[in-house]
């Protein structure tokens, strides 16, 4: 970990340098031959080049360089070369990047109101999810972080969230009693893990596999592409879908505000084409590691009591409710979308 946050500043201190080289946010100084200024902007995220997210991006990134004419170039640093999530948003923040996808629970470290994503069963179905997302709700919600450096310009599908174990079942609330889920670092899936009735248990992802060998956690909790990673180690895969919280692109105010109107409609248009066309590769990127996951014996558990999880996880909204209003009026707005 210390060698990857060193190679981050270092980095960091690279592409700073870069910066004040070129006299501004992913600007260069030179024009293209439609007299456009000309930005080379600079992406970070924690995927593999052949994860469904890298290739979209990529091919997002030769629509914009077409369609602007080569005013705009993205560049893109995969595989959590710059560290984590969060380490990405700081260095866009000191001006070391352009632009970076993070989790929408990472975008709650950053402003409260992105909690309302992450909250258990705020979104119906799917439908909803995407109508949510693709609407008012979510352009409101884009500009939360304006005031902090970074505004949101489109998502990207990350599925349902779901548990999966290694020797138990899980169908109703109740089965999760006294099992160990490993759960991101965020306190509202502490607190639905509470509300479930379950431990848990925070960890990084790389530490899953090993914790699920060991005995030192029973399950985790993910989208079902997890199983690419630990259908070895997982028996069940059950599908209680308690939350879909999507990846968020988002850009520096600093590059975004020094590009003309008409390149940031570009960027707009480009980015939303990239979200729509992503929908489809992201399904047949689930369809294809649940085929994978099936042939490794790990067993598809559908007949979940969805309404015994949702009735379980109430409490949470009650909380939000009185303690926290301001998550709770997008959680409001949300539902009533629904």
């Amino acid at each position: 970990m210390r060698i990857k946050q060193f190679l981050a500043g270092a980095l960091c201190a690279v592409l700073l340098c870069s910066l004040a080289a070129c006299g501004g946010p992913g600007g260069t100084g030179e024009v293209n031959a439609d007299g456009e200024k000309v930005f080379h902007l600079r992406l970070a995220h924690g995927l593999a080049e052949d994860h469904a997210v890298h290739i979209a991006m990529t091919a997002w990134a030769e629509a914009v360089e077409a369609k602007s004419n080569g005013s705009i170039t993205i560049q893109i640093f995969p595989n959590g070369t710059l560290g984590s999530e969060t380490d990405n948003i700081t260095i866009m923040r000191a001006g070391g990047l352009d632009m970076t996808k993070v989790s929408a629970a990472t975008m709650g470290n950053f402003k409260n109101e992105w909690n309302a994503l992450s909250v258990p069963y705020v979104f119906n179905d799917k439908d909803h999810y995407y109508s949510v997302m693709d609407g008012e709700i979510a352009q409101d919600m884009y500009m939360l972080t304006e005031d902090v450096g970074f505004i949101g310009l489109t998502w990207l599908d990350s599925g349902s969230r779901s548990f999966y174990t290694a020797k138990t079942p899980v169908r109703t609330p109740a089965d999760l009693k006294g099992l160990k889920i490993r759960t991101m670092d965020s306190q509202m899936a502490i607190d639905m893990m509470n509300a479930l009735g379950g431990s848990a248990t925070v960890m990084g992802y790389s530490e899953i596999y090993t914790g699920m060998q060991a005995g030192n956690i029973d399950g985790a909790e993910n989208n079902v592409t997890a199983l690419r990673d630990h259908s070895d180690v997982a028996q069940y895969y059950c599908f209680d879908e308690h939350t879909r919280i999507p990846d968020i692109i988002v850009i520096s105010t600093a590059a975004w505000n020094a590009m003309s109107d008409n390149q940031r409609q570009i960027m707009r248009e480009t980015a939303a084409e990239m979200t729509d066309q992503y929908k489809q590769a992201w399904a047949d990127f689930e369809n294809e590691v649940l085929d994978m996951a099936q042939k490794n014996n790990v067993e598809l558990i559908r007949d979940v009591d969805m309404a015994a999880f949702q009735e379980a996880c109430q409490p949470i909204y009650s909380k939000l409710q009185s303690d926290d209003p301001a998550v709770y009026s997008f959680v409001e707005r949300i539902q009533n979308a629904g």
